[in-house]
């Protein structure tokens, strides 16, 4: 894998990093945002030192693209650390009143609280975290009802912080996406690169597209069948070397193996190679 994937930290996430932590002591509740496709591999394991105590609750945003039963094993799993976990689909707009409605339960007790004393009620403010690309303009403009972040289709496009107005009930302080500096184990920056996390330009494409299909080979041959018109003798009985070449033959392309790798992660993202979640929750759970 490229070392380009393994050092990767922009100046401006450093000052994210150190602009989240400054304002931490006026949150309520961090929401840490991450890819339901790979729940694990797209937690910044940064955010534990800025959150610290602090009451986080985990959303698996893009839900819709990731194995939903996955995906409840990977809420059971964060409830047992007690983290509070929800599934949401902030592109459909869908999970996003439960995560609201979780929120308010944290808070319950420190509102009744201040109600006691005397303390009027005031909006909970809010901070998201995650890494880019993972949604969170999305988010934000769903939760505000109309475009305050800037949206796209490539890591980094949010790069400034304010505080919007989600309602009476939430206040949001709009963060940038902070990437970790280093990734000690290099499958994570290959799954981060397949998802769309990291620039494409700093990555081979054809590293992505072969560790894709090795998954898919172990995990999901009809996918791989189904798609790209090979057969499950090809995808079973090939490296996935091999298979690239196969499935660039399917396609037309000749031995342009890098513009066959760039379209076999483009279905991944646009879902054509199924829903499917790339971390396992046995891989944490069995360390």
């Amino acid at each position: 894998m490229s070392s380009n994937i393994i050092q990767w930290f922009p100046g401006h996430m450093a000052k994210a990093r150190r602009e989240a932590t400054e304002k931490m002591h006026l949150v309520d509740v961090v929401i840490e945002l991450v890819d339901a496709r790979i729940p694990e591999s797209s937690r910044n394991p940064m955010i534990n030192e800025i959150v610290g105590n602090k009451p986080r609750i985990i959303a698996l945003n893009k839900s819709d693209l990731a194995d939903s039963e996955v995906t409840n094993l990977w809420l059971d799993y964060y409830e047992s650390q007690n983290i509070p976990a929800v599934a949401i689909d902030s592109q459909h707009n869908k999970g996003l009143r439960k995560l609201q409605q979780r929120i308010q339960a944290i808070m319950a007790d420190y509102f009744e609280k201040q109600k006691e004393r005397g303390v009027k009620p005031r909006a909970i403010r809010l901070m998201i975290l995650g890494i880019p690309n993972v949604g969170k303009s999305t988010l934000i403009n769903r939760f505000v009802g109309k475009n305050q972040a800037q949206t796209g289709n490539k890591p980094g496009v949010t790069k400034a912080q304010r505080w919007l107005k989600i309602n009476k009930d939430f206040e949001l302080l709009d963060t940038p996406g902070i990437l970790w500096p280093k990734f000690e184990d290099p499958n994570v920056g290959t799954k981060l690169g397949i998802t769309g996390a990291i620039k494409d330009t700093l990555l081979y494409m054809d590293d992505l597209a072969l560790f894709l299909l090795a998954y898919y080979q172990e995990n999901h041959v009809d996918l791989l069948v189904n798609r790209y018109n090979v057969t499950q003798d090809d995808v079973l009985n090939n490296t996935p070397v091999d298979l690239l070449i196969k499935i660039t033959e399917k396609m037309n392309l000749r031995d342009d193996y890098e513009a066959a790798s760039q379209r076999i992660i483009f279905d991944y993202r646009k879902n054509n190679l199924g829903s499917v979640t790339l971390d396992k929750v046995e891989q944490v759970t069995h360390e």
